[in-house]
């Protein structure tokens, strides 16, 4: 890890300390700030103490980033369009990363102080946005091509349609549970059952799975969230010290094949869907030649792939290459990838051929989508340690505030199980979800089922955090962005 200073002038040493720090301190905020609502429903309905809850939950979380991969992490990092990600330089890096992070970080808190259930993820999303609409404003890049557009419609669509799917889903839930036992004692609320039973704790089998049900929902939130601050870090390095990051130094003989061979049949791809794609990937007569910064085009797709197999030819160990080598491969693999993803969804290719597509561009990016395993811990220690800090505001807005009543056992097991199937599901394709919108909007659903009514005035500041966390963080980073490119 240290040896990432060697090197350094002293101004780039500490930037790169204070945007690590600041990435940190992100998740550390997303713990307390997030996964309060993974020990909400524990905690409220007295199934385990609290200490021990956020003891618990910390660990789940740190396990959950230490085992999630880096599927999510990459979703969020191209955000980004492709050409800002292979052009970036060490100043623009450091603004890029201040401004979105600052930016997070402030709304973060803000919500967090007064006991909203906002989303992090939405938070972190429009940051990214408002970085890379202002680029294209400030580099004169067309507004379609300042953002990974596609991209931010799939993540939008999912952070969209999850609260729905959790609100429904739990509710649905409930019902169920209510048909199959209408007069079990989990439909009893944690003061009916303190009144009515004498009671302290929930029924065995309630409490077991209200229990399982919240390290469930920590241990999918860390490997849906802890993602998202290994894609920030991975950020900060390739921006401020691209020439140790833009490839993994690690890769093996193999896996340096395996991309050279992945290319190689890329290109043999494209020649047997000559006819298919003759339109597409036609070469501009003349323009053949590879500038050192360029935007990626369909068009340079063939000199790219010969370019790239050149300077593969013979490499068994990418230490062994210059420092301007190993950023020059990460252009053209990042260029093929942004190229191939494009091709992939042109009609008249079939099933087959996307598959293909699919595997070889797994294969191509294989030594530039990754994280170092000191990455991975410190993201999840800062996550773990954050569970443990500032969870009690959230816990009392989503066990008492969203309902006219407290919430019930079986409302609680309803809600936390929908939940860690709708981040298990995204995590399983590699889409950030927000887990607090998740959880929220199912206990509000098991209130509508149980016919508790809902409290008009927490729901709407849970719905004006939804709408105006994303353009509120994007105006942020946006504006932050811009004051620092004036230094630039």
């Amino acid at each position: 890890m240290f040896e990432l200073f060697s090197g350094l002038h002293a101004w780039v040493a500490i930037s790169l300390v204070l945007a690590l720090a600041f990435v940190l301190a992100f998740e550390f905020i997303n713990g307390f700030h997030d996964t309060a609502n993974a020990v909400a429903t524990v905690i409220y309905t007295k199934a385990m103490p609290p200490h021990l809850a956020v003891f618990f939950s910390g660990i789940f979380n740190f396990l959950g980033v230490l085992l999630g991969g880096v599927g999510v992490a990459y979703a969020i990092v191209h955000l980004l369009p492709v050409e800002l990600l292979i052009n970036v330089n060490t100043g623009h890096g450091l603004a890029m990363v201040f401004s979105l992070l600052a930016a997070a970080i402030t709304w973060n808190l803000g919500t967090w102080y007064f006991g909203i259930p906002a989303s992090s993820s939405h938070t972190l999303i429009g940051s990214i946005l408002g970085v890379g609409v202002t680029n294209a404003l400030l580099t004169g890049i067309p507004m379609s091509e300042g953002v990974n557009w596609q991209k931010a419609i799939d993540i939008g669509l999912s952070l969209i349609f999850s609260p729905l799917a959790g609100f429904a889903v739990a509710g649905l839930l409930l019902l169920a549970l209510k048909r199959w036992r209408p007069l079990s004692k989990m439909h009893k609320t944690p003061e009916q059952r303190r009144e009515v039973d004498a009671k302290k704790h929930p029924p065995f089998w309630n409490r077991l799975m209200l229990v399982l049900s919240a390290m469930g929902m920590s241990f999918v939130h860390g490997s849906n969230d802890g993602q998202k601050g290994i894609g920030l870090i991975m950020l900060v390095l390739i921006g401020i010290v691209p020439a140790k990051f833009v490839l993994d130094l690690d890769s093996t003989t193999y896996q340096i094949e395996r991309t050279r061979d992945a290319a190689i049949h890329l290109g043999q791809f494209y020649e047997r869907q000559g006819d298919n794609l003759k339109d597409f990937l036609a070469e501009v007569p003349g323009n053949r030649d590879l500038p050192q910064e360029f935007r990626c085009a369909p068009h340079m797709t063939v000199p790219t792939l010969q370019a790239l197999l050149a300077d593969l030819e013979g490499i068994t160990d990418y230490r062994a290459m210059s420092d301007d080598h190993r950023q020059q491969v990460r252009r053209y693999l990042l260029c093929l990838d942004d190229t191939a993803k494009k091709v992939s969804k042109l009609p008249v290719l079939t099933a087959r051929d996307r598959d293909d597509l699919s595997r070889l561009r797994k294969d191509l990016t294989s030594t530039t989508e990754y994280a170092p395993f000191w990455v991975i811990i410190a993201v999840a220690l800062a996550l773990g340690i954050g569970t443990m800090v500032g969870w009690r505001r959230v816990v009392l807005t989503v066990g008492e505030k969203i309902g006219r009543q407290g919430m019930t056992y079986a409302q609680g097991v309803s809600a936390q199980v929908t939940a860690v199937a709708a981040i298990g599901m995204a995590n399983v394709f590699a889409l950030p979800v927000s887990t607090t919108h998740v959880l929220s909007s199912g206990v509000a659903g098991t209130m509508v089922a149980n016919r508790s009514g809902l409290q008009g005035s927490t729901v709407r500041n849970i719905l004006m955090a939804w709408v105006l966390t994303l353009p509120a963080s994007m105006a942020l980073s946006a504006g932050l962005f811009w004051l620092a490119h004036l230094f630039l």
